[in-house]
C-alpha cells in the first residue's frame, strides 16, 4: 500500500492509500463515524460506515484523542472537509490508545495561556500551533536561501563570550570551567566581523541570549538571529540586503505557506506589499512623524515599541528608519562623516504594530576611535584585544545587521504574541518544558 503524508493527499485522488499518524478529533453519528487524523503535514477528515468496514468502525468507535494510528483508505474530493479533501477509511491499526484514565491534556476548548504554556510539548500538535511552526521553518530555509544566493557564506558564531556586545546589563553570566566567567551571547556579530575579514561576505543564524526583564509580546529571553556582516560593505548596501532578505521570507511564505496562513486566517493581502524598495526615514523625521501624531518625542530620544507602531502605521510595508543619534546606540557603530553626533545605523519596522525586526550599523573602522568608545562605554579592553586586532590589520569599512526571526515570523502569522513561533519560549518567568 501506498504510504503518504496528508499533504500530499490531493495527488492521489480516488487512489487507496495508507497514513500514519495521530487521531485528532472523532465525531460518531449512528453507522458512522467521522474521524480526523493529523500527521504533522496537515489534516484530513475520514469517514467510516459500520455496514463497510465494521472492524475499522469497531476500532475508531470510542477512540481516544491524539491515539496513534495507521490508516487505509481510498482519498476522494470532498469540498466541505479541511484541505478539499478526505479519507474513506477501510482499514486501521491502532499503535497506542491514550487511556480514557488520563485523556489528552488538551481538549478543543478554551484553555488558560499558562496552562498551554505548561503543556507547550502538547499543544504544539493543535493545527494554529503546527501551521506557525511550519512557517518558521519555510521561514529559516528561505532566509538561507536568499543569503547564500547574495555570496554570503554560513559561518558560525560562540555561544559562550569573554564579554558584552550590546551592554552588560543584559547578560547571563554563567560559571566557565575553574570558575572563568562566561556569558551566554547577545549576538555573533563581533565574531562574524572576524569572518568577514576572513571570507567577505558571511551571515550567521543561531540562538541568541538576553536577559533583559521585558514582559512584552515582543521579547523573550532565547531567540534565533540571522546575522549578516560584510567587508566593503556601508550602511546604503547594508539596508538594502535587509529588503531584499525579509521581501524574499514573506514572498516564499506566501508562495508556499498558503495554507498554513489560511489555518492561522491571517489577512494575506497585508504582505503582498513586502516587496522592495522599502520606505526609508531618518530619525529625526520619525521623530517628526511622532510629534505629528501628538507623541511627545524629541531628538535624543530612543524608539520604543509605541514610537514605532506610530511610525510603521505610515507605511504598507517595512519602513526602515536610519542614522539615529550616536549616543543612543552601540559602541561600535560608525559616526556619519557630515554629522558625527549621528551613527550610521537603521531599524527596520515591521507593520501591523510588530516593531523592529532588523537593526544594524556600518562599523567603526578606525581603531583609535574604537579604543576611544571602548573607553566611553566602560568595557574592558583587555576582553576586545581580538577585536581591536581587526582595526590593526587590513581594516576596511564593512556592515551588517542582526534579522530576529522570531519577530518576523510572528507578524508575518499575525501572532498576538512571540511566545507561540518558538517551540520551547524562553521568557521572564517560563523556562518549563
Amino acid at each position: 500500500m501506498t504510504v503518504i503524508t496528508i499533504e500530499q493527499a490531493g495527488k492521489y485522488e480516488g487512489q487507496d492509500v495508507t497514513i500514519r499518524g495521530w487521531l485528532y478529533n472523532l465525531r460518531e453519528s449512528g453507522k458512522l463515524v467521522f474521524p480526523i487524523f493529523r500527521d504533522g503535514t496537515g489534516i484530513i477528515q475520514g469517514v467510516c460506515a459500520l455496514k463497510e468496514n465494521p472492524e475499522a468502525f469497531a476500532a475508531l468507535k470510542g477512540l481516544t484523542q491524539e491515539s496513534s494510528v495507521i490508516v487505509t483508505g481510498k482519498i476522494r474530493a470532498e469540498q466541505r472537509a479541511p484541505g478539499g479533501y478526505e479519507l474513506g477509511v477501510s482499514r486501521i491499526q491502532v499503535v497506542q490508545k491514550v487511556p480514557e484514565s488520563t485523556p489528552f491534556p488538551i481538549q478543543l476548548k478554551e484553555h488558560g495561556v499558562d496552562f498551554l504554556l505548561d503543556h507547550r510539548h502538547l499543544w504544539m500538535r493543535t493545527p494554529r500551533q503546527a501551521a506557525i511552526l511550519r512557517i518558521r521553518a519555510e521561514a529559516e530555509r528561505a532566509a538561507r536561501e536568499f543569503m547564500d544566493s547574495q555570496g554570503y557564506t554560513l559561518t558560525d558564531a560562540p555561544i559562550f563570550t569573554p564579554a558584552a556586545c550590546e551592554g552588560t546589563s543584559t547578560l547571563f553570566e554563567v560559571n566557565y570551567i575553574d570558575n572563568e566567567k562566561a556569558y551566554l551571547t547577545q549576538s555573533g556579530q563581533l565574531y562574524i566581523e572576524a569572518t568577514a575579514m576572513a571570507l567577505g561576505k558571511v551571515y550567521t543564524f543561531g540562538p541568541t541570549f538576553r536577559a533583559e526583564k521585558s514582559k512584552t509580546r515582543r521579547h523573550l529571553t532565547e531567540f534565533w538571529m540571522l546575522e549578516p556582516e560584510a567587508a566593503y560593505v556601508e550602511l546604503d548596501e547594508a539596508m538594502t540586503l535587509g529588503e531584499g532578505l525579509v521581501s524574499a521570507i514573506v514572498q516564499s511564505a506566501l508562495k508556499n505557506k498558503a495554507r498554513e496562513l489560511e489555518t492561522l486566517k491571517r489577512d494575506a493581502t497585508k504582505l503582498q506589499n513586502v516587496k522592495p524598495p522599502f520606505p526609508r526615514i531618518s530619525y529625526e523625521d520619525a521623530i517628526k512623524v511622532l510629534q505629528k501624531h501628538g507623541n511627545p518625542a524629541k531628538f535624543g530620544d530612543d524608539i520604543g515599541g509605541d514610537e514605532e507602531t506610530i511610525i510603521s502605521n505610515e507605511f504598507d510595508r517595512p519602513v526602515l528608519v536610519h542614522r539615529y543619534p550616536a549616543a543612543i546606540k552601540a559602541f561600535y557603530m560608525q559616526p556619519d562623516a557630515e554629522r558625527p553626533d549621528l551613527a550610521l545605523a537603521f531599524d527596520m519596522l515591521a507593520p501591523e504594530g510588530y516593531g523592529e525586526i532588523i537593526g544594524g550599523s556600518q562599523r567603526i573602522h578606525d581603531y583609535d576611535l574604537l579604543v576611544k568608545r571602548l573607553r566611553e562605554h566602560n568595557l574592558p579592553e583587555d576582553a576586545f584585544r581580538w577585536y581591536l586586532d581587526l582595526r590593526r590589520y587590513g581594516s576596511v569599512p564593512h556592515s551588517g545587521f542582526g534579522m530576529g526571526l522570531e519577530r518576523t515570523v510572528a507578524w508575518i502569522c499575525g501572532a498576538e504574541h512571540i511566545r507561540e513561533v518558538i517551540p520551547f519560549p524562553r521568557t521572564l518567568y517560563r523556562v518549563y518544558p
